[in-house]
């Protein structure tokens, strides 16, 4: 469902979560690169891989227990693949090397493109770490298009907590209300909005909007109507 109404005024940058706004996390699986041959155990695997990384993020952050990014993106996995009965140590290695190379939405590269050859700043406020973010950025040919690549490591806290969303004004040299964050969850449009930022909802699968304080400018269902929101089409 989109929601988008006349284009945002005031906005003098825009901040990109990545993980299911930019990239498709659920590629590794439903590529195909695991052949277990039963399409609902591959979905289970997927569905819960995301579900835990995301869970031990808030968890760990409440119990004051960090960790990388990439060890919880592990630790996920290792929970999907007992869950349905996965046991495969090259699967494995194999998952999480995919997880350096996840390939962009189709809509994500032509927006870049056009928002930055509109002289729009761009950034990366994400939970990955500086050498996740490096690599699938640069293996989708786009690290040159962000000023900013700014990760919650240098917080010690991942989403949303307002001492990662305070990383993007701080760094931008702006108010959170000139920054547009766009992202494709919930969670993180209702943290981010919260905090003070322009948010703008990539709501891709048509979702009802979470009840949490903090609601979005926007519901765009795709990327594509982002330039024109922004006033850069």
């Amino acid at each position: 469902m989109s929601t988008m109404a006349e284009p945002l005024t005031g906005i003098r940058a825009c901040l990109f979560d990545v993980y299911g706004t930019l990239f498709d996390v659920h590629a590794p699986v439903s590529s195909r690169l695991i052949r277990v041959g039963d399409p609902a155990v591959e979905r289970a695997l997927s569905d819960t891989w995301r579900r835990k990384q995301l869970e031990y993020t808030w968890l760990r952050t409440v119990m004051g227990e960090h960790v990388d990014f990439w060890t919880i993106t592990g630790q996920a996995l290792d929970y999907a693949m007992a869950s349905v009965g996965l046991n495969d140590k090259v699967l494995r290695a194999k998952l999480m090397e995919a997880y350096l190379a996840l390939p962009p939405f189709p809509d994500t590269r032509p927006v870049i493109e056009a928002l930055s050859a509109a002289g729009m700043p761009l950034g990366i406020l994400s939970n990955g770490t500086p050498v996740m973010l490096s690599a699938v950025l640069a293996t989708a040919g786009l690290t040159g298009h962000f000023s900013q690549v700014l990760s919650v490591e240098s917080v010690g806290a991942f989403k949303p907590a307002r001492e990662v969303y305070a990383l993007g004004p701080e760094a931008l040299g702006m108010a959170p209300h000139e920054i547009a964050f766009v992202s494709s969850n919930g969670w993180d449009i209702a943290g981010a909005a919260h905090f003070g930022y322009s948010a703008v909802w990539i709501n891709r699968g048509d979702l009802p909007a979470d009840g949490l304080p903090g609601a979005p400018k926007a519901v765009l269902g795709g990327l594509s109507q982002l330039p024109a929101l922004l006033g850069k089409a």
